[in-house]
């Protein structure tokens, strides 16, 4: 019917159509899951978070399991008991002095703000004269006046702020109350015994064995890289936590205990911690008392070296290749993520599931192009694992 010009343009076409196609169902999936996080997300975090931590510790349990004789009840009790009586050591160790520092901050920071604004007028006073000019221009003061009738209708809004705070309320005591059942959560996830794919393959008995296989193996996966992640980002950001805060502490930072833990905290997002980190030392190194450029420099190499240490050591013996991610791709995924489903959950899952995405491409690509002369059927899974891997 169709002459070969024809063919090619209709095949353009149709695979033009099919690939918006499949764009426009993206985006609307991630739209839908999105709003479905935010609904439920009071419900799902307690959930996510003690699955993640089972997957982390199950190889703890299991060697409580042999030590105890195969008595997982009493494996993961005795877990417990060490999990509480570490966390209230730590508390008793580190609250006091981390509390502190907090109020000692918080106390700080209209001197902070104060020594910014004397500085700003003693070293930038044009500066200043043009900020002073610009509330004279008759436009922005119409904007002031504005801001300044809006902030007099306050009292006639009282009421729906009150409605809103209650709503808050409510809204925090309902997740408090989903997040108190997380132990037990945790406690039935870490007694089970079976791997978390062990029955999937049983359950896809509708489909053809070899994509059964791929689907098992993409579970595998993305249940492996989110172990991996968790598991190594935790002590990668809690090491470098302990330097930073060891770091600033030496040169004189002030706070820089508690800032170098919070960082610490922080870097569980990859940069995240470091970004936040420069945005809040640099103008506290540079006004406080005897702070100043010489301290800025300082601080530039304790994060220079630290970031060394995480790149070059940390992250290759602890992680190892798991992801496999350049780190322009990391920090574009923590903002499409972040941005895909809504907030700090997307930005926490950013890498498991870019790195996800990436093996499913490699399985697809190795299946599919790179030997389009054998079927999907004909393709072992083992060595479709072994490339990806590679």
């Amino acid at each position: 019917m169709f002459s070969p010009r024809q063919r090619r343009v209709l095949g353009f076409t149709l695979t033009l159509f099919a690939a918006t196609l499949a764009i426009a169902l993206g985006i609307f999936f991630l739209t839908l899951l999105s709003q479905l996080l935010g609904m439920f997300s009071g419900v799902l975090w307690p959930v996510a978070i003690a699955g993640v931590l089972a997957l982390i510790l199950r190889p703890a349990v299991d060697a409580l399991q042999r030590l105890f004789r195969g008595k997982r009840l009493t494996a993961v009790i005795v877990l417990y008991v060490l999990f509480v009586i570490f966390i209230a050591t730590l508390a008793i160790i580190a609250i006091p002095p981390l509390a502190s520092q907090i109020l000692e901050l918080m106390a700080y920071i209209p001197k902070l703000w104060a020594s910014a604004t004397e500085y700003a007028q003693t070293h930038y006073p044009d500066w200043i004269k043009l900020l002073e000019r610009l509330r004279e221009n008759a436009a922005i003061a119409a904007v002031m006046d504005n801001a300044h009738e809006e902030l007099t209708k306050l009292p006639a809004l009282i009421l729906p702020s009150l409605k809103a705070l209650s709503a808050g309320v409510f809204s925090t005591i309902s997740f408090t109350i989903h997040f108190a059942v997380f132990p037990i959560y945790l406690f039935f996830f870490l007694l089970s015994r079976a791997a978390p794919t062990d029955k999937l393959a049983g359950q896809l008995t509708f489909l053809n064995p070899s994509l059964r296989r791929d689907i098992v193996f993409l579970v595998d996966e993305f249940i492996a890289i989110i172990v991996s992640f968790f598991r190594g980002q935790f002590v990668i950001g809690l090491i470098m936590g302990v330097l930073l805060a060891i770091g600033f502490r030496a040169f004189g930072l002030q706070f820089g205990i508690l800032i170098g833990l919070a960082l610490g905290i922080l870097n569980i997002i990859p940069y995240l911690g470091t970004i936040t980190g420069i945005l809040i030392t640099v103008p506290l190194a540079f006004f406080q008392p005897d702070g100043g450029s010489l301290l800025i420099l300082k601080l530039a190499i304790v994060y220079i070296v630290v970031q060394l240490i995480e790149a070059w050591l940390l992250t290759p013996k602890i992680m190892g290749a798991r992801t496999g991610l350049h780190p322009g791709v990391i920090i574009f995924a923590i903002f499409f993520w972040g941005t895909a489903l809504g907030g700090i959950m997307g930005m926490i899952l950013a890498i498991p599931l870019t790195a996800f995405f990436v093996t499913f491409w490699r399985l697809l690509k190795h299946k599919y192009f790179d030997n389009p002369n054998t079927t999907s059927a004909a393709t072992p899974l083992p060595n479709t694992q072994s490339k990806i891997q590679n």
